[in-house]
């Protein structure tokens, strides 16, 4: 039973006070660096419109938010008022034994916290509830049953409410739910090891973040910027490539990363791509090597020969010889069609909605298209069928395939579980595992280099000096379109939907080709 005596005097002493909140844990998770530039960087360079992807995100999350919450029954909703007003009804609440709370607020220190709710537990105690868009667990396999594991960004979020109620005297146990967006309520044990070999509880992981997060939010701690894939869709991208350019970081090499970037500034004092390009590296695996017989095992961690050898010559690549490297030879088949392929989907909503083909045969060159212009599982399913009876058209063993990522290979395994009727397993299989149909990306990162900082298919052939008809091509930003589509039927949104996927396609066309001249 709580009481009083075991209640802590948690009222914030400054109204004004930056909070440490859930949604900057999960912004330092997706990048370090974002807290210290949201707080401390130069606002003159933000990006003031949020792009419409993201919202498109927030949207969903709010609709399916709503559905849930409409599956409750009797609540006490706390989601109007200041969040100094709803944490003084919130606290009363719980004191009066409320048994379910919706958006209530908890404040204690310099921690803030609105689980979406609060769950009353037959001891009295309060669980936090977190209704999330996404999967309850990552790395869920479908086709085996393994659960997977636990979402970093859930977990600490969970661990802040839990936190925030143990804080308050509102909490005893060690656990979170995720309602997920199948409806599933997903607990989280927030004092169980990250994972079989990690040594780190989620408890103690939250712990680490939420004193990084204070430092950075306070000015008391500052770290670099780097580039990464996620990067676009913040509002300090323009800001963070600029520095990242201007400096010469060591992320603007391909695949290099913000973590091996820090151990090569820390381990070797290694700053700039002008530095790294002259790296020893046996050398530095000497020095790694005579670390680890004093006892450092930290010095140049998970950094080996073979990698660092590879980033040093992308890096070369990159800043001196600046031109395409192909290693060994290319054999692509001489067939009478080849097919540019490229699909374009919706994981908010797991919808796939065109199927692009661009088409070069002797005959000509055509782009071919199977789009859905509602979502439905009847039109999904038809334009799927209707690719296949197009691939089915083409002379047998004289026509190749190429495309770009893995992605469409286990998007049509999950549609083909999804509609079994209209082609089988063993047949999807068959096809991906054609020689002739072929994962371009697969050959870049294999058998060649190229002095861009990014192996998209956007920036290689942007290095190509192929253009894009839209303005502002992006896969996300077709996934907000067809939405938009959606709910206007304006064809004019339906055009250009079918002319980024065209480009995209002819994009992969041009690399294909880049590759035979190499």
């Amino acid at each position: 039973m709580i009481t009083k005596k075991n209640r802590l005097n948690c009222t914030p002493t400054s109204l004004n006070m930056t909070y440490i909140t859930a949604s900057k844990l999960y912004d330092y998770i997706q990048c370090p660096h974002r807290i210290w530039r949201d707080a401390n960087g130069p606002q003159e360079e933000k990006i003031d419109e949020t792009n419409p992807f993201v919202e498109l995100l927030w949207e969903k999350g709010v609709k399916h938010e709503e559905k849930i919450v409409s599956q409750l029954g009797d609540f006490l909703d706390l989601s109007e008022g200041t969040h100094e007003e709803r944490f003084a009804k919130t606290t009363e609440a719980m004191k009066s034994k409320a048994s379910l709370i919706y958006q209530g607020v908890l404040i204690c220190e310099n921690m803030l916290g609105i689980p979406d709710l609060l769950k009353k537990l037959p001891d009295d105690t309060y669980m936090p509830v977190d209704i999330k868009s996404g999967m309850g667990f990552e790395g869920v396999d479908e086709e085996t049953g393994e659960e997977g594991k636990p979402k970093k960004h859930y977990a600490v979020q969970l661990c802040l409410y839990n936190d925030l109620l143990k804080k308050l005297g509102f909490c005893t146990h060690n656990n979170g739910v995720v309602i997920d967006i199948h409806g599933e309520h997903v607990e989280y044990d927030l004092v169980a090891l990250m994972g079989p070999r990690s040594k780190k509880s989620w408890w103690e992981f939250y712990e680490e973040i939420k004193k990084h997060v204070d430092f950075l939010l306070n000015n008391q701690h500052t770290n670099k910027p780097a580039m990464a894939g996620i990067c676009k869709l913040c509002p300090w991208y323009n800001s963070c490539k600029g520095w990242c350019e201007e400096t010469k970081d060591l992320t603007n090499v391909f695949y290099l990363g913000r973590s091996n970037r820090d151990k090569l500034n820390e381990d070797l004092l290694i700053e700039s791509l002008d530095e790294f390009v002259d790296l020893d590296i046996e050398e530095a695996m000497k020095q790694k090597e005579n670390e680890k017989k004093s006892g450092n095992k930290d010095f140049l961690y998970r950094i080996g020969k073979d990698s660092l050898a590879k980033a040093v010559c992308r890096a070369n690549i990159l800043c001196r010889t600046k031109k395409p490297v192909l290693y060994g030879t290319l054999d692509f088949p001489k067939v009478s069609h080849e097919l540019f392929f490229d699909i374009e989907d919706d994981p908010t909503q797991d919808f796939v909605y065109l199927h692009g083909v661009y088409e070069r045969s002797a005959n000509g060159e055509k782009f071919i298209h199977f789009t859905a212009k509602e979502i439905t599982d009847d039109s999904e399913k038809r334009i799927w069928q209707d690719f296949w009876n197009y691939i089915n058209t083409l002379p047998p063993d004289d026509f190749a395939v190429y495309y770009y990522a893995h992605h469409e290979k286990t998007t049509y395994k999950r549609l083909q579980k999804r509609y079994p009727d209209v082609i089988t397993l063993e047949e999807v299989e068959n096809f991906y595992d054609n020689p002739n149909v072929i994962d371009l990306y697969s050959v870049i990162q294999k058998q060649t280099d190229w002095p861009v900082g990014s192996y998209s298919l956007k920036a290689l052939a942007t290095y190509l000096k192929f253009k894009w008809r839209d303005k502002t091509p992006s896969g996300a930003l077709s996934i907000q379109w067809f939405n938009e589509y959606l709910e206007t039927k304006d064809e004019s949104i339906m055009k250009r939907i079918l002319e980024y996927n065209e480009d995209d396609c002819k994009a992969t066309m041009i690399l294909k080709d880049a590759l035979e001249k190499l």
